[in-house]
């Protein structure tokens, strides 16, 4: 029961993280550089997504002005 409880609060982390990254970019890359640049900032912020996504710590870490 834990353990699943474990997968799914991972999963929603990294969903909720990667989305939230995603359309960060891609609104920023629309209102600055049009249709291009949201599709390169969407990706961009995909990536980013990705790489917090597997480490909750340093996403926290980044919020909180440490790096």
């Amino acid at each position: 029961m834990i353990r699943t409880v474990k997968v799914a609060a991972q999963i929603a982390w990294s969903v909720s993280i990667i989305g939230i990254c995603t359309a960060i970019g891609g609104v920023y890359g629309w209102t600055h550089h049009e249709s291009l640049g949201a599709i390169a900032l969407g990706t961009v912020g995909f990536c980013a997504g990705a790489v917090l996504a597997a480490s909750p710590l340093a996403f926290l870490e980044i919020l909180s002005g440490g790096l």
